[in-house]
């Protein structure tokens, strides 16, 4: 392994790791629950939900509970496909290997099917970061994508790094390097939830992307503060709040009483 993101463990880090570790502990109970089912539907909703939220799409939780059931939705035709193809991709979690640059192209397919033209594929044309109608951050060319993608794949497979800490890098980057012509930030997103969910089966309903949704400006922020100093603490320091505020939000719902 060659190469290494630029990043600085802080102790915000560190004690934001160990705090998370500690909630997962008392959320393992989950899986001795007799609502565990119906607390990962309800929970896979609020993470569709959020993720594409941040996106634009205008569909409530129990919309995308209709379109779930099967059930006919009044709303724009790509906001409903959107949803759709979410729903797909969350159902196929288990089936991608994180460190797979072929099972990320899959991904991109599945979430962007019937969306835009090049589904499954690196962009060829220069892209940026968009907040609104703003331009937050360019993006590197796209003839720099394929060999940036196969650097941070290649140090994803080979870094020793705590799984929270090591995905929190991963969404940075993927996010810096922004490989799709469209679709970047839902992929990024689901690709954290992957890796975290290889390590602790929890986070594949965790509804995180919900609280991202609620904290857009911070997102935003900490992607661009990342940027600008060239070390993703900041980003990392974030998303893992974020992990820590999801755990907490679920803890009461299922802590015998």
């Amino acid at each position: 392994m060659s190469y290494k993101p630029p990043y600085v463990i802080t102790p915000i880090i560190v004690s934001l790791v160990a705090k998370i570790s500690e909630k997962l502990g008392q959320l393992s109970v989950l899986k001795t629950q007799e609502n565990n089912l119906y607390l990962r539907r309800i929970n896979r909703i609020r993470t569709i939900q959020g993720s594409l939220a941040i996106e634009g799409n205008t569909l409530t939780e129990m919309q995308i509970t209709a379109v779930l059931d099967g059930k006919a939705v009044i709303a724009p035709p790509r906001e409903v496909q959107e949803v759709r193809n979410a729903i797909k991709a969350y159902e196929k979690l288990t089936k991608w290997r994180p460190t797979s640059q072929q099972d990320l192209l899959a991904a991109h397919q599945t979430l962007m099917q019937g969306l835009i033209d090049d589904v499954g594929q690196y962009r060829n044309t220069g892209v940026g970061v968009m907040k609104g109608k703003k331009v937050i951050h360019m993006a590197p060319s796209a003839e720099r994508v394929n060999g940036l993608m196969f650097d941070l794949f290649d140090w994803l497979a080979c870094s020793d790094e705590h799984p929270l800490i090591l995905s929190s890098i991963f969404h940075y980057e993927f996010a810096f390097i922004h490989p799709f012509a469209d679709g970047n930030g839902r992929m990024g997103r689901l690709w954290q939830t992957l890796i975290l969910s290889q390590w602790q089966d929890i986070f594949s309903y965790l509804p995180v992307e919900s609280l991202i949704y609620a904290h857009q400006d911070d997102y935003y922020l900490a992607l661009q503060q990342s940027t600008k100093q060239a070390n993703s603490a900041p980003f990392i320091e974030f998303i893992l709040q974020m992990i820590l505020d999801s755990c907490n939000e679920d803890t009461p719902q299922v802590t015998p009483k």
